[in-house]
């Protein structure tokens, strides 16, 4: 089976990272969502084209090299840890990439996501592959400890051979409007990222309206941020496509006003193949195909490498098979 679609999984060009700008009060205050309007472009797509046949087996393949596998439990060990990292090295078995003709293809997803305790465990089971390690940080999922120790844990972090940071943002001071407190911060979490790359979480479900969720991501990128994400994947409301659609518009209007290309990550309640196709094509829509590469959009999600491992199998053979067929961990 040809699928040319996957060329778009080489390696992009150098990319230049946000190097921070100065806080501009102003432009926040520009920031308003409007609801509906929102709403009803987020019904729309998913429905206006659809993928089918090999070139939705390309899309999928894509979208696991996408996908920060992810395990935040709290029963999590170093074996949990260690045989998920053994599904990065091999996420799809070698008899369905055969059949698909895409055994040659280099597919892994783009990170392994992790607590602070296990970074060194899953930097080791990762050796030799260039799949970085993810690490959640900033008293994650709350973020409410002492400053000093939430930056104090970003260092640990990265000297313990994170090269991503996923960090958590106090809620609070998006609702109370303290974008000075929130900016200054974020600069801090970034400083304390040194080469490793920051994603901020904001918290979605908690933000009370999308306008708040369009200024908290505007600060943190003016503040550093190389990716805004939605979700620790622990609160009530998770990821969804108005909120999704509201980040990447201030994520297009940053680029537009800085040059500077901010990554997307949705997390939480993303668990099938349709959901991540859906997100794949609100991407290309609204950002361009730039934005469907693991540089600049990732899925942090547990369960979906599982279904569209499924849905390939469906693909190579005609059969849905038994998801013990695919096993995470």
């Amino acid at each position: 089976m040809k699928l040319q679609a996957v060329k778009d999984m080489e390696p992009a060009g150098a990319h230049e990272r946000n190097p921070g700008f100065e806080l501009d009060l102003d432009w926040v205050d520009r920031c308003v969502m409007n609801r509906s309007a929102l709403e009803r472009r987020a019904a729309t797509i998913g429905t206006r084209r659809t993928v089918k046949k090999q070139w939705q087996a390309a899309w999928l393949l894509k979208a696991i090299t996408l996908i920060d596998l992810t395990t935040l439990n709290s029963d999590d060990t170093p074996g949990r840890v260690q045989r998920l990292c053994a599904k990065a090295r091999q996420p799809v078995r070698g008899d369905i990439l055969e059949a698909l003709g895409a055994q040659n293809l280099s597919i892994k997803p783009g990170a392994v996501c992790v607590y602070h305790n296990f970074v060194e465990t899953a930097v080791e089971a990762l050796e030799g592959t260039n799949i970085p390690v993810a690490a959640v940080s900033t008293a994650f999922p709350h973020g409410l400890i002492p400053l000093e120790l939430r930056v104090a844990q970003i260092e640990a972090s990265v000297k313990a051979g994170a090269k991503e940071i996923d960090i958590v943002i106090e809620r609070g001071q998006v609702l109370r409007g303290d974008w000075q407190g929130l900016y200054e911060q974020i600069k801090a979490f970034r400083a304390a990222c040194g080469e490793a790359h920051m994603k901020t979480i904001l918290g979605t479900g908690e933000l009370a309206t999308l306008s708040n969720v369009a200024k908290a991501s505007l600060v943190c990128m003016l503040a550093g941020a190389d990716f805004i994400k939605t979700s620790t994947g622990k609160e009530k409301v998770n990821a969804n496509l108005q909120t999704s659609l509201a980040m990447v518009r201030m994520i297009r209007w940053f680029r537009d006003e800085t040059g500077i290309e901010i990554g997307y990550k949705p997390a939480g309640g993303i668990s099938s193949a349709k959901d991540a196709l859906t997100y794949m094509a609100l991407m290309k829509e609204e950002l361009g195909n730039n934005w469907l590469r693991p540089h600049l959009f990732r899925f942090g999600a547990s369960s979906l490498l599982t279904d569209i491992e499924r849905q390939l199998e469906h693909q190579a053979t005609g059969r849905y098979a038994a998801a013990y067929r695919q096993p995470m961990v």
